[in-house]
């Protein structure tokens, strides 16, 4: 009988209203979430060491450049005047090794001794396990990043020539090699491995400490110049960026440039759709409130007499709190269901094309976060409602 009393309360088209929006809304947002998580490490190359989010610049090297070789650096004014421009967030410096370096390895089926040069970034551009990127001026041991280009010219050029094996990244990073250091009248040999390879940065990439610290101790006392920098900008789209860098006869891979864009876009763009889905659901969750403040207040009569004869406002409360946390459960649980469909449709498309991780599926973890989150919400939200109805405030 109180259920029958209740159910009559209830108006159809807004629980319809309620689940149609609600769908709607968590499945754009289950979907932009999920896709954000599988593209964007596919679109940015996230087995790169590199971060996406800087690019590299040098000077243009002209005639004029090969002669007067000073003109290759940049000055501290120039450095001050990039990090001035609007468009621009952030300027670091390339830090250069002074000293002399040479790399060998025993390995018997790729025996070899080259002279080497050092560089450095801050770790902040580099995305390596810090533990793989560790030096101590106590350790013996130097982690190296290397360009993938190098090992591409291994195998494809030198190996061959010289009849030598080719290498896999993996062989490679296990691959024990011999550095050897010298300058400022000392030397010293050290042990060392490849822990990363980029695409991005044409530079062997040490430690920003350890080449700091080897400056110091084997470096000539000549000022250490900078020949290339790293750039961040705040939107690579800016239009500004390539029409000052042309002005300036600055230097900087247009095509990855174009890349940056690429990816601020489809983040942009994957970010308004998520927005878009929030405001769907604020609707939707602030549409079956005022439904259920309606319903309440024009059953007031009812809700109070019902209270009256002895039924607990919390009872009261119970039948509204069930009624929409099971809606809004079922609701989303198909939600969810939808889409993890439409990710094994694209998914399987993906594969085909690149390595793609299946097991990184945040659609339930997302999805049960939101009905935990509601269903909370409106236990707490309808439960005030009703006791204000069946309780009014003493004066």
């Amino acid at each position: 009988m109180f259920n029958k009393l209740l159910n009559k309360t209830l108006i159809p088209s807004q629980i319809i209203g309620y689940v149609l929006t609600i769908f709607i809304g968590s499945t754009i947002v289950l979907l932009t979430s999920q896709i954000y998580f599988d593209i964007i490490p596919l679109i940015s190359q996230e087995t790169d060491v590199f971060k996406n989010d800087a690019a590299v610049i040098s000077k243009t090297v002209s005639a004029f450049k090969t002669v007067d070789k000073e003109k290759i650096y940049f000055t501290e004014k120039e450095i001050n005047e990039l990090e001035s421009q609007e468009f621009i967030k952030d300027v670091s410096k390339f830090n250069n090794a002074n000293f002399e370096i040479g790399m060998s390895s025993d390995k018997e089926e790729m025996r070899f001794y080259t002279g080497l040069f050092f560089e450095s970034i801050p770790n902040k551009y580099l995305d390596v396990d810090s533990d793989d990127w560790e030096w101590e001026p106590s350790l013996d041991f130097i982690p190296i990043i290397i360009p993938e280009d190098y090992l591409n010219l291994y195998n494809f050029g030198f190996a061959q020539s010289q009849g030598m094996q080719v290498v896999s990244k993996n062989m490679m990073s296990s691959i024990n090699f011999r550095i050897e250091i010298e300058g400022n009248g000392k030397s010293n040999v050290y042990k060392s491995r490849i822990v990363g390879f980029s695409t991005k940065i044409n530079s062997i990439l040490v430690p920003e400490n350890f080449l700091t610290w080897a400056n110091e101790e084997f470096g000539r006392e000549d000022e250490t110049k900078t020949s290339r920098l790293l750039i961040e900008f705040n939107d690579p789209s800016d239009d500004r960026i390539l029409k000052f860098f042309n002005e300036n006869n600055y230097s900087i891979n247009k095509e990855k440039l174009e890349f940056s864009k690429i990816i601020f876009f489809f983040k942009s763009a994957l970010l308004f759709v998520f927005l878009i889905a929030l405001i769907i659901i604020f609707l939707s969750i602030a549409f079956i409130l005022l439904s259920m403040n309606l319903i309440i207040q024009r059953n007031k009569e009812l809700l109070i007499n019902l209270y009256s004869i002895g039924y607990n406002y919390g009872k009261i409360a119970k039948f509204y709190q069930v009624l929409i946390g099971s809606i809004t459960i079922f609701t989303i649980s198909i939600s969810i269901v939808v889409s993890n469909n439409i990710r094994d449709f694209y998914s399987a498309e993906i594969i085909n094309f690149f390595e793609f991780s299946e097991s990184k599926n945040y659609i339930v973890t997302i999805g049960v976060s939101f009905i935990l989150a509601l269903v909370i919400l409106f236990t707490i939200l309808i439960l005030n409602s009703i006791k204000k109805i069946v309780i009014p405030k003493k004066i």
